[in-house]
């Protein structure tokens, strides 16, 4: 059934347990019945608003805070917001393959060791900025896409062949999933 977490987004609890919740806070991705264009728009908004809702959820955060794990045994919020500056690079790069060749295979990439890099100690501020101007041509080229382009897709070589729809509804789910890490922290912790 499903229920609102503290932060208010909704989330399916019917096979949640304590580490779900704090790892899943919105629920496991799952694909949408539809990828239309409203769903799409809905996706791209989210999408659009991510760097406002990531500043507004690490607004005053010291550095202990920021290098508080979000739960035990996961990434600080340091580490998630650089994770999404690299994550949704990627993707951006991605769509645009996808975008001038015919079904390429990607490259994947190991989230986790490059979350112990040196660059993930950097500032905020730093992976902060890149999504803002990272999202900013995102959405652009996003709102720019027909339905045909939307059908287009590329290789990845763990999961297939994956179109760009259902690429979309992953990175809108992406950024609400992290976002609600570092809001639910916050509520936790009364920061």
């Amino acid at each position: 059934m499903p229920t609102r977490n503290r932060a208010g987004i909704l989330r399916d609890t019917s096979s949640m347990t304590d580490l779900d919740d704090l790892r899943y806070p919105i629920g496991r991705f799952s694909a949408p019945a539809s990828s239309g264009p409203e769903t799409r728009a809905a996706q791209i908004q989210t999408l659009r608003q991510l760097p406002e809702q990531l500043n507004a959820a690490v607004a005053g955060l010291n550095d202990a805070q920021l290098d508080t794990p979000y739960r035990e045994g996961g990434w600080t919020v340091r580490q998630l917001i650089h994770h999404l500056a690299d994550s949704h690079a990627n993707s951006y790069v991605r769509f645009k393959l996808a975008l001038t060749e015919d079904w390429p295979t990607i490259k994947p990439y190991d989230e986790a060791a490059w979350a112990e890099l040196a660059d993930s100690s950097l500032p905020i501020d730093i992976s902060l900025t890149l999504l803002t101007s990272l999202h900013q041509r995102w959405v652009a080229l996003l709102e720019s896409l027909s339905d045909d382009d939307f059908r287009k897709g590329y290789v990845h070589p763990e999961s297939g062949r994956q179109n760009l729809a259902v690429v979309l509804a992953v990175y809108d789910w992406h950024s609400r999933h992290h976002t609600a890490h570092i809001v639910n922290l916050r509520t936790r912790k009364g920061w």
